[in-house]
């Protein structure tokens, strides 16, 4: 693992790209930021029978555009728990491993109403629990417009654009109509590569 620490953003359900950072270096994730709409943070990308589907979490922001991170909560009057794993489960049953890890992911999709923070959160440990990575992982204790002592990657990655780097091809369910799709939610990995994910990951190199 290298010893130059990276800083990113929390994400829901992180893209590859994201995760194999946890493998290469120690982590830290901003707390003390203001929430930004229209990424990573409460959405994420999978690949559906059409193409990339992106499914998010819907967030109640109690002061607007200047609510901190953590004060994010997770609005459950719709049920998009339900919808958002049907989407899931659709896009991955036929994938080699989702049977295997589906029981391990499902209970976060059942109402949680608590904090986006939180939640994202215990989503990353179980993925790593899942696919055994042990990462040094870390929370900002202030928030750094420049930060000196990390290489500052919060914005990074976005749904809005291809990260730049190289994600090697392996098959996904859709391959066949739809070609190689990089830098998924790691969902994607997970589920078609399973206990190979993480060699996966390692094989990932990043453009920053």
């Amino acid at each position: 693992m290298s010893t130059n620490p990276i800083l990113l953003s929390t994400a829901f359900l992180p893209p590859s790209g994201w995760f194999s950072l946890l493998l290469k270096h120690p982590v830290t994730i901003e707390k003390y930021e203001n929430y930004q709409r229209q990424t990573y943070r409460n959405r994420c990308l999978i690949y559906s029978e059409k193409g990339i589907l992106p499914i998010s979490v819907p967030v109640n922001r109690p002061s607007g555009n200047h609510t901190p991170i953590t004060e994010v909560r997770i609005f459950n009057n719709e049920k998009w728990y339900q919808k958002q794993w049907r989407a899931i489960r659709s896009a991955y049953e036929a994938s080699p491993f989702f049977l295997y890890y589906q029981d391990d992911l499902k209970p976060f999709f059942n109402g949680y109403s608590g904090n986006l923070f939180h939640y994202n959160h215990s989503l990353i440990l179980k993925l790593c629990e899942l696919m055994e990575i042990s990462p040094d992982l870390h929370f900002t204790t202030k928030f750094e417009k420049e930060p000196v002592t990390m290489t500052d990657l919060r914005r990074f990655f976005s749904p809005k654009k291809q990260t730049p780097g190289h994600f090697p091809a392996y098959t996904q369910v859709f391959s066949d109509r739809h070609g190689f799709i990089p830098n998924l939610s790691i969902l994607d990995v997970l589920f078609n590569l399973g206990p190979e994910s993480k060699d996966y990951l390692v094989q990932i190199t990043l453009s920053y």
